[in-house]
């Protein structure tokens, strides 16, 4: 488990599992030293089981933390108050340390729906969300919130009303939106991509991803090659965090 070695600094972390890198350690760390924040620190905590949080809580001068997958889910049993947002979403990536406990939030759905608009005509139309997990949860809410009919697909039917062979036979031209939440395509396995009809693509459609690394998954490059718009998830990453640490120094300061 990550530590400090200054009792002085604030410190803040992101709870996961087999994180030895990750997009919040370098993102904050980077923070820090542009704004010269010399009285804080970003960690991972790494803990092959959320039974390590009760220790992870017992950290002098912790301040905040991000939480990823696996734990976006199975974190709220720990939370004394959840935000209204994250309440309706069933998903937190974001905990805030207030007086009362732990109170969880979900900025990813802040970060999903900042770097979505400016691609967004006035019309809404139908969207399509693939995977099942915590981020597609907040993915949905947005859609939802912005007026989208909304379809979703995973390899479980039961989960989302759709699966992958269901969508071979319905196509993609009638989707204005189509966002890749699951992790198929991620670094190092960059070939790799969710088993959908990349040929009936609309070119008036967006193809979202909400990967990073690398910044062009072969998901989005389908898209490209149909003629579609495309955006990977740096920037809903980057609203997120901004979002988190202004939750963070809202609880710091009350």
């Amino acid at each position: 488990m990550a530590t400090d070695n200054s009792a002085k600094k604030a410190i803040y972390g992101l709870l996961g599992k087999d994180i030895d890198y990750s997009f919040s350690r370098s993102y904050f760390t980077e923070k820090f030293k542009r704004e010269q924040r010399t009285d804080a620190v970003y960690v991972n905590f790494d803990l092959q089981d959320l039974t390590e949080l009760h220790e992870v809580l017992k950290t002098q001068n912790l301040s905040g933390m991000n939480v990823t997958i696996p734990y976006k889910e199975k974190v709220f049993p720990f939370l004394s108050t959840l935000d209204p947002v994250a309440e309706k979403i069933g998903a937190v990536n974001t905990i805030a340390l207030t007086p009362q406990g732990l109170k969880g939030y979900n900025t990813d759905a802040y970060g999903f729906e900042q770097s979505l608009l400016p691609h967004l005509h006035s019309t809404r139309g139908k969207a399509l969300v693939l995977g099942s997990g915590g981020a597609s949860k907040a993915v949905c809410y947005i859609l939802k919130q912005l007026g989208f009919k909304l379809d979703r697909v995973s390899r479980d039917r039961e989960k989302t009303g759709m699966n992958y062979q269901d969508l071979e036979e319905k196509g993609l031209g009638g989707y204005q939106v189509v966002v890749n939440t699951t992790p198929l395509g991620t670094f190092p396995d960059v070939e790799t991509k969710p088993s959908i009809p990349y040929s009936t693509i609309s070119s008036n459609c967006l193809g979202f991803d909400l990967i990073y690394n690398p910044d062009k998954t072969a998901f989005l490059k389908a898209f490209e090659q149909a003629g579609a718009s495309i955006q990977n998830g740096l920037a809903m990453l980057e609203f997120q965090a901004e979002k988190a640490w202004e939750i963070w120094q809202q609880h710091r300061i009350s």
